[in-house]
This record gives C-alpha cells, structure tokens and sequence, in this order.
C-alpha cells in the first residue's frame, strides 16, 4: 500500500507543475488539513478542501510561474509518505525559492493530511524515522 502512496503524492506533484489544480483537489479528500511549517504567513491550519485549495490557490497566484521539485527520496512510512521539495516562484517582483519537508498521511487513494516543517530531520522524527 505505501508504494502506491508514493505514486499518488508524485501525481500530486505532477498536477501541481502543471498547473492542474483540479487534479490537486481530487487527489485529496473532502476532509483533507494541511499545516504550515512555523512562521508560514497564513499560519492555518486549513482544513477541508475549499480552505486547503484557497491556500494552494494564493500561492499560485503570488507568482506567474513556480514549481515544485523533490530533493530527498519519497519515504513511505505505512500510510504516510515524507519529502523533502524546493519551491520556486517567479515574476510579480523578486524571485522566491525555498526548502521544505512534508509528512503526507493517505487513506484509500487521497490525502488526508500534509504537514509542513522547514527542518527534514523533525518530518523523520514525526514518523519515527529518527530520535
């Protein structure tokens, strides 16, 4: 099960670059909450679709192009999945790039729950990859 979790929160990232948001939303659930890493400037937490594609939706809408890429291997962890991505955005001022990780918990086929952390090291200790 968890390798097809892998496959499904790379379809994310797949609709993401390409700008499918319809995609985004199917691929998680009604009921989906996202957490922001401390010190995101919407703190949240979002929670429910309308609210989690709202956040999703200003992001995208701050820059006239960004895109997300992996930099760590996909680690399943039984129904959950964490990466390590750089996002960056460009135009409509300077251009932004940073590094985060994501703890991404899946039930039947969607998303149900992404949690944001800046440090890898405190999304492996959220799985009990680490001490």
């Amino acid at each position: 099960m968890s390798q097809q979790n892998v496959e499904i929160v790379r379809e994310v990232l797949a609709a993401w670059n390409a700008g499918d948001m319809d995609a985004v939303c199917e691929l998680h659930d009604p009921d989906v909450i996202m957490r922001m890493a401390e010190g995101w400037p919407e703190p949240g937490p979002f929670t429910g679709r309308e609210a989690f594609m709202g956040e999703l939706e200003r992001l995208r809408d701050a820059f006239d192009a960004n895109a997300l890429e992996p930099i760590s291997d996909y680690i399943d962890v039984g129904d959950r999945v964490v990466v390590r991505y750089r996002w960056r955005g460009a135009g409509r001022g300077p251009e932004a790039s940073f590094e985060f990780s994501q703890v991404i918990t899946l039930r039947k086929g969607r998303v149900i729950a992404v949690d944001q952390v800046w440090d890898h090291r405190e999304a492996l200790k959220a799985v009990g990859l680490v001490e």
